[in-house]
């Protein structure tokens, strides 16, 4: 039954790194993560090239101007004086160096920048008496929250200086007068940020490291691995002096294991370097190529070939080996390693492929987990012979492990197939095709679990244990657990595998439309539409309340965005919930501001800020000076409930993905309301 766990363990261990998102709960603070800079050089006459320069924070990404309709915001330059005839722009602006990220909420690439960005534009005048020429930049930058921000920038022509403005009206002014470009206040910010940085850095590291053992765990229950145990410890008391000798070499040999796998992750990691294997991760090429590998690993250890090196290194190993002392036990420590790579191999690959899309140093970490797992026992069956008595014997169950091992990676190929499709947006594999075949694949591997198929290397089964049988009921319920998908059901246990709902047939389930749900609701409110899970909400503040005080209920602010990725999370993940939905649908008001929107407001209703300075010319812009000017946040996901009063009835909240403190706090803000 342990090894069989196991095998549970392992498949969870996917669904927890696809969960193992980086979190944030948010705070009343006005974040700024993206600091820019400029220059101007004259390149001929009346001809100058101008140069922004941004730092961006850890983590935190910019949108490139190519960024593809339907995912986040793209960068946007507007440059003053062109419309008017004052100059002409000689081509696009160029930008630095992008990275490419493949998005499943979205489903398009995303195209960023990361730590820097530099943009150039060529000009011409036409106007040569023009000294300064103004542009506006209005962006999206994200980590766990997204910030819509715009910045001024004027570059002086005869100083051949920029400056840098947040403030719309300085901006304007520049030229006529000399200004101070406003400080920056946010050193404590930083601080904080920086040390929820290492906290998140250090939480993810450490889901690599566990889920990299239960890998290591399951090669170690191979056929290629797990007879080595009881042959190797007693090679090593037998031929040392004393027992104690004997434990000293077998804790070298596990050693030796761990510092071969922890270098084999050190070179992925140096040769290909961390953001390049995190940008390869997205390249379609890549999936669809690791796609092949999977399936051929799936192949082998189903039974259909074994993957072999070359004999020669196993050869020239055992020479090495042969010579004693540490160097020795070095070289036995690699024969295992070579010996046993027919089954540890599809798993390393995976695991470093899976690991580096991780980034950082997250191969070494996965290695250094993996080989822990095949090392402890060895240590430890060597420190206490006795306990080699009570392993299971090798037989067929070793070949059966390999035959699980098999199914799980067949099903997981299907996942970079599925990364390929929705960057190409070919649509051959939408949701419901996906579904399919791993309805297909786990209800073959129930199958096989229960003896009714036998394959290859297979050993005759007269009988299965009780441990077979429970893992066998285990995976059979998985697969009853999938078919609902198939007529749209959300299975959140699988999220983040299978193509997001609005990739699929029936973006809202067989038989289901907006439409006709809509027309169902009786007495529907003025000005509302239907907003996610067909929760009625409003998109205009004042609209909202007034229907918030007609029906005597708290309201609920949702600073939101199109384009915003956690905001996505937070309703198909959270507001899903049974418990949650009911309060949203019944409880509440909900008025649900997008901060990104790009309608225009009416001439007559635009202006300048008096929090920040900006000008204000979208509804968009006008909720996100809401957002800063009432609450001190610039942050979206970020929720308020608010009395009748327009007083908040608790601490606002952003990004909570744990559902029972989300429902804690509206049902702590609820019944504030009713006192």
């Amino acid at each position: 039954m342990k090894y069989y766990l196991s095998i549970i363990a392992l498949f969870m261990s996917f669904l927890i790194q696809a969960q193992f998102g980086l979190q944030s709960t948010g705070q009343e603070e006005i974040i700024n993560p993206v600091k820019w800079s400029g220059s101007v050089t004259e390149t001929g006459e009346n001809q100058y090239k101008l140069v922004f320069d941004a730092e961006i924070e850890n983590d935190w990404h910019v949108y490139s101007q190519h960024t593809p309709d339907g995912g986040p915001l793209p960068l946007e330059i507007t440059y003053r004086g062109v419309e008017e005839g004052e100059y002409i722009l000689e081509g696009k602006t160029q930008e630095s160096k992008t990275k490419t990220g493949f998005s499943e909420i979205f489903g398009v690439d995303e195209i960023y920048f990361s730590e820097k960005a530099k943009l150039t534009q060529n000009i011409t005048l036409k106007n040569t008496s023009l000294n300064v020429v103004k542009a506006e930049l209005f962006y999206q930058v994200c980590k766990e929250v997204c910030i819509n921000q715009t910045f001024y920038i004027a570059f002086n022509l005869d100083t051949k200086k920029a400056k840098v403005f947040e403030n719309f009206d300085k901006f304007e002014a520049y030229g006529v007068k000399k200004d101070t470009p406003k400080k920056e206040n946010n050193t404590t910010t930083k601080k904080e940020v920086k040390e929820k940085e290492k906290k998140e850095e250090g939480r993810s590291f450490l889901g690599i490291f566990i889920a990299s053992f239960l890998f290591g765990f399951t090669a170690l229950l191979t056929p290629c691995v797990f007879p080595m145990i009881p042959m190797t410890v007693s090679f090593f008391t037998k031929q040392s002096k004393n027992k104690a000798k004997g434990i000293k070499n077998a804790i070298i040999y596990g050693v030796s294991i761990i510092v071969i796998y922890v270098l084999l992750g050190t070179i992925v990691t140096a040769i290909f370097g961390a953001d390049s294997l995190n940008a390869l991760s997205t390249n379609v090429w890549f999936n669809v190529i690791f796609f092949l590998l999977l399936v051929v690993f799936a192949a082998s250890f189903l039974g259909a070939f074994e993957i072999m090196l070359p004999n020669s290194w196993v050869n020239k190993v055992d020479k090495q080996a042969d010579k004693g002392g540490i160097i020795g036990i070095f070289f036995m420590a690699l024969a295992l390693a070579i010996v046993s790579f027919s089954c540890t191999g599809p798993i390393v690959g995976t695991l470093l492929v899976e690991a580096a899309s991780k980034g950082g140093i997250a191969p070494i970490i996965g290695m250094l987990g993996f080989s822990s797992a095949i090392a402890i026992p060895f240590a430890l069956f060597a420190m206490f012979p006795g306990w080699l008595n009570s392993l299971p014997r090798s037989g067929g169950w070793l070949n059966s492990v390999k035959v699980v091992l098999g199914f799980l990676e067949l099903a997981l190929a299907f996942k970079f197939l599925s990364n390929a499709d929705l960057v190409l947006q070919a649509h051959w594999l939408e949701r419901e095709v996906f579904l399919a075949i791993w309805i297909a694949v786990f209800g073959t591997l129930a199958m096989y679990l229960f003896g009714k198929i036998r394959l290859p290397h297979d050993s005759p089964v007269q009988s299965i244990s009780v441990g077979r049988l429970g893992f066998g009921l285990l995976v059979l319920t998985f697969t009853i657990y999938l078919i609902p998908g198939l007529w749209g059901a959300p299975l959140k246990l699988i999220s983040g595998f299978p193509p997001p709902m609005s990739y699929s047939e029936s973006p809202y389930g067989v038989g289901y439309t907006k439409g006709g749900v809509a027309g169902e609701i009786s007495d529907f409110p003025e000005g509302a539409s239907l907003g996610p899970h067909d929760i009625i909400a409003f998109k205009d503040y004042e609209t909202g309340v007034a229907y918030a005080k007609k029906v005597n209920k708290p309201i609920f602010l949702d600073f939101t965005g199109m384009a915003c990725v956690n905001c996505r999370k937070m309703e198909e993940r959270v507001w899903s919930d049974p418990k949650i939905l009911s309060i949203l649908k019944s409880d509440i008001v909900l008025i649900s501001l997008y901060v990104d929107v790009k309608e225009k407001l009416p001439k007559a209703e635009r202006y300048t800020s008096e929090t920040t300075g900006k000008r204000i010319r979208t509804i968009g812009n006008k909720w996100s000076d809401f957002q800063i000017k009432h609450y001190g946040a610039n942050a979206q996901p970020y929720y308020v409930l608010l009395d009748h009063d327009e007083e908040k009835l608790n601490e606002a909240i952003g990004y909570t993905p744990d559902i029972e403190e989300y429902k804690a706090w509206l049902k702590e803000g609820i019944a504030n309301f009713k006192k």
